[in-house]
């Protein structure tokens, strides 16, 4: 360890979250190595400040933090979203800092494995079951022919098809007829037709990489019910609640696109007690003890259920709706947390606050974004970030990887935050023009 503490930041070229986590680690004064898929991220800093790492080798590149380690040494490695979850994982391990177990990492990027996970470790999950994209729907469902008891095929409705890594529900289809279950089966295998096409163009190093994501998707029974999203870490094992997000529209399909997440949540302490222990008996069933977590939760007349859980933070810009103490924001907490520094007694303002994840409502170019000075004018309103540029393509969901943009809300109560946010967002108009043919 050195006089300064050393972090070696794991960002992906297309994360949201470079900027929050480098203003964090500068607050706190630790040194900061980044490390990213390509030089260009980094290319204004020194070689003891960066690193170049391919993600979906987490073997080759902890060998990589390793010799760099031998001259830098590292007090402590964090990953940013989900595409680095598992490397940071692996390395802290090689490194002897405080880590979660490779498998529970594992478990959370592949959601027939968490499901497996879950199960075998007697955690009430619902009906699943694990297709081939090649698979035929047709066959699957027995279209036209009676389907036989116990026919190991057999799905059951409502059901929802989902890729097995994609976040920010891409790809997730809700599916409540044999018909509307063959349409999503081929939508979300044709949407991971491409994305293997595209890293085989891309020219990825490891291609079994992507595997055995793209060529399988689960299908498991639609869970009804209010959703919410529950921020935490875990301390040795034990879950700290950060925040319980509240999510006003309703989830019900047959596409999954999130917009609003209100926080504290408006939900009775017995309610939000059920979430807190369902994600604390998850994460102990997938055997994590280490860090941030973010669940997915679903809440009805038979109790709390999960849907989701990742070792990491909340995605996209969210985690800007957060501070604890006298300011902090995750971030912060997060890199003092992984550098040995207490966080127990930390605890969100008392203030509300939210986020709106602005969707898209058409496939095309981002032509012009109207009424922004409107929609900052609207009390409450702290930001509105617009983060796809004017002439980048927009796709909606279930394709889709991106929101619009962001805006953020703080006010006295959740009810007023969540009426701010919709206002602005009647102020925002995007003019979102055909794409030119060939693109």
């Amino acid at each position: 360890m050195t006089d300064k503490s050393r972090i070696l930041l794991l960002l992906p070229t297309r994360t949201y979250r470079a900027t929050d986590f480098l203003e964090a680690a500068l607050k706190l004064d630790v040194e900061v190595v980044v490390a990213s898929e390509e030089a260009a991220t980094t290319a204004d800093l020194s070689p003891r400040h960066t690193l170049v790492l391919d993600f979906s080798t987490p073997t080759v590149a902890t060998q990589a933090i390793l010799e760099f380690d031998d001259t830098y040494p590292l007090a402590a490695i964090v990953g940013v979203d989900d595409d680095t979850t598992l490397l940071a994982t692996t390395a802290s391990k090689a490194l002897g800092l405080p880590h979660n177990p490779v498998a529970s990492a594992k478990a959370t990027r592949n959601k027939y494995l968490l499901r497996d996970t879950l199960a075998a470790n007697g955690v009430s999950v619902p009906a699943y079951q694990r297709f081939s994209i090649y698979d035929d729907p047709i066959e699957i469902v027995d279209v036209g022919s009676p389907n036989p008891e116990g026919t190991e095929t057999q799905v059951s409705f409502p059901c929802v098809i989902k890729p097995l890594s994609l976040s920010a529900s891409r790809g997730v289809i809700r599916a409540d007829t044999p018909a509307e279950f063959i349409e999503a089966f081929h939508r979300t295998t044709k949407l991971l037709h491409a994305l293997q096409a595209a890293a085989d163009v891309g020219g990825v190093s490891n291609p079994d990489a992507l595997t055995h994501v793209s060529q399988y998707l689960l299908v498991e029974d639609y869970i009804p019910g209010i959703e919410v999203a529950l921020e935490g870490i875990l301390l040795a094992g034990e879950l700290k609640t950060l925040a319980l997000f509240d999510k006003p529209d309703p989830l019900e399909g047959p596409f999954f696109e999130e917009t609003l997440y209100i926080t504290p949540s408006r939900l009775s302490v017995d309610i939000q007690d059920a979430l807190h222990n369902a994600t604390a008996e998850a994460a102990d069933a997938l055997g994590l003890r280490h860090g941030p977590v973010h669940a997915e939760l679903r809440y009805n007349n038979n109790g709390a259920h999960l849907i989701e859980i990742a070792a990491r933070t909340i995605g996209g810009l969210c985690a800007r709706t957060l501070r604890f103490g006298t300011g902090m924001s995750l971030e912060e907490l997060v890199i003092r947390h992984a550098i040995g520094q207490p966080v127990e007694a930390l605890q969100r303002e008392q203030q509300a606050a939210g986020v709106m994840m602005i969707p898209v409502p058409e496939a095309g170019i981002l032509g012009e974004v109207r009424g922004k000075a409107a929609a900052h004018h609207v009390d409450g309103i702290v930001e509105v970030n617009i983060t796809i540029p004017i002439g980048g393509e927009v796709v909606p969901l279930p394709e889709g990887a991106r929101y619009l943009g962001f805006i953020f809300a703080r006010a006295e109560t959740p009810a007023a935050v969540e009426a701010a946010l919709r206002e602005a967002h009647q102020q925002l108009e995007f003019v979102i023009l055909p794409c030119r043919k060939g693109l």
